[in-house]
């Protein structure tokens, strides 16, 4: 019960562009088309889940044991523009067809703080290993969902003569907050 509560707050609820305001950079910069929405919903979605299991694990077995809590951001912040590398490594030798799909999403998800903020709530509510790697998870299908469903509204956008006053960061900011709004019916349901 435990992990479904994480997983639907972590989507709905508590959702990590919507509710914490974290990672509003690709939010409103990649939204533009829901091709690029999607693409980068799947990069980040592998980035964040693989870079809380490693921080996590780094948390739990170097940080904790050697008393040295202080460095969290810093190597947080090192394990997750080291993982981006190597997955962008890994996916050109492996998969090309996946790495030019992604192509210059990976690079940007080095700057998401989105990936970092999951990855210190994981440690700063002190879950296991197993709990961050399902919050990380659920944080980043959060994401993707706010994203898909923001860029399509945007795509909406440009088949309606919108006024030139409301055309580009004005209605995207208004729809950001009614998304988020939208979503704020769900914070009852789980406290």
């Amino acid at each position: 019960m435990d992990y479904i509560v994480i997983i639907f707050t972590a989507i709905f609820v508590n959702n990590i562009v919507l509710h914490r305001f974290f990672g509003i950079c690709p939010f409103l910069g990649v939204s533009a088309r829901l091709n690029t929405a999607m693409g980068m919903s799947v990069a980040v979605t592998f980035v964040m889940t693989l870079s809380t299991l490693v921080t996590s694990l780094i948390h739990a077995f170097v940080l904790v044991p050697h008393q040295v809590e202080f460095l969290r951001t810093v190597s947080f912040i090192l394990v997750i523009a080291s993982l981006v590398q190597m997955v962008e490594l890994v996916l050109k030798k492996v998969s090309p067809p996946m790495y030019k799909a992604l192509g210059i999403y990976l690079p940007l998800i080095t700057t998401n703080c989105a990936i970092l903020g999951v990855a210190v709530l994981a440690t700063q509510r002190e879950y296991g290993v197993l709990t961050s790697v399902v919050f990380g998870f659920a944080n980043a299908l959060g994401f993707g969902l706010a994203l898909i469903i923001f860029a399509a509204m945007r795509e909406r956008f440009t088949l309606y003569g919108l006024p030139e006053s409301l055309d580009g960061a004005p209605i995207a900011l208004i729809t950001a907050g009614i998304i988020s709004l939208a979503f704020m019916g769900f914070s009852g349901m789980f406290q």
